[in-house]
């Protein structure tokens, strides 16, 4: 089986090559030119490209550079096709609306339409994202109600619908994964719950004795990005596709998520947290806890590491970073 990842160089696609090389796959991932190395996520598992007995196999290439994914697609002939790369900082998408629509949203198109014009029978797998529901109550299932409330989640809903469209109009087995949040140690570090976790090890270290957060009441629904990707391999091993929610089913709030860090060490959050506007969105997303009996029934997965257990596994992974 040959697998191609787009963004397998960060926390999703780092996990889900681990995973796909574990079960004999030969991988094939698109890194995007940098100056600088930008591979530290799958840095342990590279494999020199000399030896003649190599799985993991790394492509330049963007998902705005539509003729360079059709030759990669005609080219490595993939049996699976896993879209993880975007611009995925929520918050960051109200600055740059336009990129994050070129890579998110326009982005999946092109590589649907590769695969629809190649002809190639391949299976694919769309990252969507709980952030389409936006300002629909939870709890959110794959019936809820589609409010996104960000450029991002604006840009993924066009993924998501093209996913969907690709599959009514051309009979290509495309599915839409719609994950909650979902963390690790190898979480970038201006996302959330990773400032969260690295602000507590730079506290203990002496290096820094303030936390600065945004909106402390948003409630989420967070899950271990290392199981997540085991859900997003079996979507494909359906003989018909779909599309799943895939969430723990618990929510919690920022402020819970800081409060349960700062006491696995000890300290109490009171006394380095400090409430910036800055890191405030436009429009707030307040609540998104999803359900993920679907998942459960059909595919047989389900979320093993609760809210606490990951802060405090991120904590300790930080501490010893």
């Amino acid at each position: 089986m040959k697998a191609l990842i787009t963004g397998i160089t960060g926390q999703d696609g780092s996990y889900l090559a681990e995973l796909l090389l574990s079960k004999g796959y030969e991988v094939h991932g698109i890194v995007r030119k940098s100056s600088s190395f930008n591979t530290q996520r799958i840095d342990h598992i590279y494999q020199d490209p000399h030896n003649l007995d190599i799985k993991l196999f790394l492509h330049y290439g963007d998902l705005v550079d539509t003729s360079n994914l059709i030759n990669l697609i005609n080219k490595i002939q993939p049996d699976e096709i896993y879209n993880l790369a975007a611009q995925s900082h929520v918050h960051v998408s109200f600055h740059m609306p336009q990129y994050t629509a070129q890579v998110d949203a326009l982005g999946a198109l092109a590589l649907l339409e590769s695969i629809r014009a190649s002809g190639i029978k391949c299976r694919y797998y769309q990252a969507s994202t709980s952030e389409l529901y936006g300002s629909t109550p939870p709890p959110q299932n794959e019936d809820s109600v589609f409010r996104p409330r960000s450029p991002y989640a604006a840009s993924k809903l066009l993924a998501y619908w093209s996913t969907v469209n690709y599959r009514e109009a051309y009979g290509v087995h495309a599915t839409n994964g719609i994950l909650f949040n979902h963390e690790s140690p190898r979480r970038g570090e201006t996302f959330v719950s990773r400032k969260i976790t690295k602000a507590v090890s730079r506290i203990i270290s002496g290096s820094k004795d303030k936390l600065y957060l945004g909106n402390l009441n948003a409630v989420r629904d967070w899950g271990y990005a290392k199981e997540y990707v085991e859900s997003m391999w079996l979507m494909l091993q359906q003989d018909e596709p779909g599309d799943y929610v895939i969430a723990t089913g618990i929510g919690a709030t920022v402020r819970d998520f800081v409060q349960a860090a700062f006491e696995h060490v000890g300290l109490n959050y009171k006394d380095h947290l400090v409430v910036d506007k800055r890191y405030q969105r436009p429009n707030e997303v307040d609540a998104l806890i999803g359900n993920p009996s679907k998942a459960e029934k059909i595919l047989g997965w389900k979320a093993k590491t609760d809210w606490k257990t990951l802060a405090k596994l991120m904590v300790d992974a930080d501490l010893e970073k």
